[in-house]
């Protein structure tokens, strides 16, 4: 594309975006980016993306959407326009010009990394890695003699301490005698709470024996537990067999 107020031409192709090429016409013309004319600017965009279907429908409309952009500025700088908070005129150019400045930082970072990895692929191959610094052989060599080897071994042996004996005190509680407290407590009453049995002990160990003999009993029939609601109290009942073989319903009552 040959313009009338520039002598550069403008291969569609070449472009990444419509950013690009509206960044590229600014650029070759010097144009102050914070005073866009944005007349002749519209002008000189629509005639570059003329025939801008051969890059197809989602380039082409990339394209289009911005010389709408660009027409809908053009229209607004002809319109009266309103004053920000600080009773400056708002710019209708302001968001243009905000991505026109995002796109040439990144690009330019975009083409600062290409040509670092460019120079680098001139000195070493693809997939190098440095050599990892190997130690400093310059170090001073130690320097000691076998009076301080020995002082030295004997402190190490005085760090080792053997560990002091510790005895354990086992305290036997066998269940039979769970058991037989148990069914002589429900030989004389229909039922009894569970902490009843365990408290005059004040041991957790009488208290898990006192539990697993309770189990036992009801796995053997000869007794029943029952419990209210989740860690409510535990009761004991003396099973009782009736002629149906069913535990009397008047002792678990009471």
């Amino acid at each position: 594309m040959r313009d009338d107020d520039a002598s550069f031409v403008v291969e569609l192709e070449q472009f990444q975006g419509p950013l690009d090429l509206l960044l590229h016409l600014i650029r070759e013309q010097d144009i102050d980016i914070f005073d866009i004319p944005i007349a002749r600017i519209t002008q000189q965009f629509l005639k570059a993306i003329e025939g801008v279907e051969v890059l197809g429908l989602d380039r082409a409309g990339e394209f289009l959407e911005m010389a709408s952009t660009l027409l809908r500025i053009k229209i607004q700088m002809l319109l009266p326009r309103h004053a920000d908070e600080e009773g400056e005129l708002e710019d209708p150019r302001a968001e243009l010009v905000r991505r026109l400045l995002e796109y040439e930082h990144f690009r330019d970072a975009a083409r600062l990394l290409e040509s670092s990895e460019s120079d680098r692929a001139h000195h070493f191959g693809r997939g190098y890695v440095p050599p990892r610094r190997g130690p400093d052989r310059a170090a001073a060599e130690l320097d000691v003699d076998w009076s301080d080897l020995w002082v030295a071994v004997l402190a190490l042996m005085d760090r080792h301490v053997s560990p002091s004996d510790h005895l354990v005190a086992t305290r036997t509680v066998a269940m039979e005698e769970k058991v037989t407290l148990i069914l002589e407590t429900l030989a004389r009453r229909a039922r009894i709470e569970f902490g009843q049995l365990v408290r005059p002990y004040g041991d957790r160990l009488h208290g898990v024996v006192t539990l697993l003999a309770g189990l036992e009993l009801a796995r053997r029939h000869e007794l029943a537990l029952r419990q209210g609601e989740p860690f409510g109290p535990l009761w004991l009942y003396r099973n009782l067999k009736s002629g149906t073989g069913k535990t009397d319903a008047g002792d678990a009552d009471r």
